[in-house]
């Protein structure tokens, strides 16, 4: 039985640059997280989601519950880890963030 191999997906550059313009305009305003809990909020009501959307919705959930600290949760979100990795895959939970 051969090991899996587990992927490491980088995020792509114009999504990174995306998410450090998220994580400025949190850290300049930290009431706009809760445009990330109103998009949690909506996509946890759609019934046909990907598996890997759903797990980001819930560990998303797992940082709001752990701590109310922007500083912290820009940290999780930017963190080379599990929970961070699958937070910065789908850009569509940091809608209205940024101000075009």
């Amino acid at each position: 039985m051969r090991p899996t191999n587990r992927r490491n997906r980088p995020t792509s550059s114009r999504n990174l640059q995306f998410i450090h313009q998220v994580i400025a305009q949190l850290k300049a305003e930290p009431e706009r997280l809760q445009l990330i809990k109103n998009n949690l909020a909506y996509y946890r009501k759609q019934t046909h989601l990907k598996r890997g959307f759903l797990l980001a919705i819930e560990r998303f959930d797992w940082v709001f519950e752990a701590t109310d600290n922007i500083d912290e949760i820009c940290e999780q979100i930017m963190a080379d880890d599990y929970i961070g990795n699958r937070l910065r895959r789908y850009p569509l939970l940091f809608k209205g963030v940024v101000e075009s």
